[in-house]
């Protein structure tokens, strides 16, 4: 093949890559819409439309799917309370964790779905044809699993400072109360001229760990979906029949392990920093 039919048939040939970034799908004045997006935005509309219709079915007397998802809901508020240690905190944390966790759970099941990732457009860049899918698994997008591990670290500071004041939450991070207790009990206790200053710089260590939180989140979930997606995708390219079925299903299960994992390791964080410090 000479050089020239070898470039003519690179510009007739469809690439389809699996990359890191969502791909944009259109534009609205500055606001970028990705599939991504698209894809968030569906599972959010597929929840309102279930709550909304399950609200209405609500009886005294419960039907099979009532059963099934009272059934759920208790032996969630079970699992929270192995975490919280508080049948209180556990009903006060449930919605947000819970709006997490069906959130989660749904976009990471939402790109094994047919047409996830094969349904799109054909654009032209740089002389080649590329196929961009209108859907893309929300959470194989870093932008959105870091504003999830955002949103659930600065909840838990919220909480924090609602259930312990400002002042004793600022404490945890920057120590002023060690500081101001030194002279005070430095003559009952000489040792507070070693351990506060210590205490004070755990107290900055722990800053450093509040980013290590959103960091260690945001990749975890990430970086187990995309890994799933490009895994099926390889699967799919060698043997399009059977072989990616056992595949799927190890996602089906990564997916919903990973959706409980983010929604516990927050609820952790909640139950944290909802205690004083002693």
């Amino acid at each position: 093949m000479t050089e020239a039919s070898h470039k003519a048939a690179l510009k007739t040939e469809i690439i389809k890559e699996n990359t890191i970034y969502a791909e944009p799908i259109a534009h609205v004045g500055g606001f970028t819409i990705t599939n991504s997006l698209i894809n968030s935005w569906l599972v959010v509309f597929i929840i309102v439309i279930f709550g909304a219709m399950f609200k209405k079915k609500i009886k005294t007397i419960p039907g099979k799917l009532q059963c099934a998802v009272e059934a759920i809901y208790e032996y969630l508020l079970e699992l929270f309370d192995s975490v919280t240690g508080s049948p209180k905190k556990s009903l006060l944390f449930f919605p947000f964790i819970f709006a997490f966790f069906i959130f989660i759970l749904l976009n990471n099941w939402m790109g094994l779905l047919p047409g996830i990732g094969s349904i799109g457009q054909v654009v032209s860049e740089h002389g080649e044809k590329i196929f961009i899918p209108y859907f893309r698994g929300a959470t194989a997008d870093l932008n959105t699993t870091l504003a999830l591990a955002t949103i659930g670290v600065v909840a838990s500071h919220i909480f924090g400072v609602i259930s312990i004041g400002l002042w004793n939450h600022f404490n945890k991070f920057v120590n002023i109360k060690t500081i101001l207790a030194i002279p005070k009990q430095v003559r009952q206790d000489p040792m507070v001229l070693m351990v506060n200053p210590i205490n004070v710089f755990v107290g900055l260590i722990e800053i450093i760990s509040e980013i290590a939180k959103v960091v260690s989140l945001s990749f975890r979930l990430f970086g187990n979906i995309f890994a799933g997606e490009v895994l099926l995708a390889s699967m799919s390219a060698m043997l399009a029949f059977g072989l990616p079925l056992p595949f799927m299903f190890l996602e089906v299960l990564v997916g919903l392990v990973q959706a409980i994992v983010f929604s516990l390791l927050v609820l952790s964080y909640l139950t944290m920093l909802s205690h004083a410090e002693h």
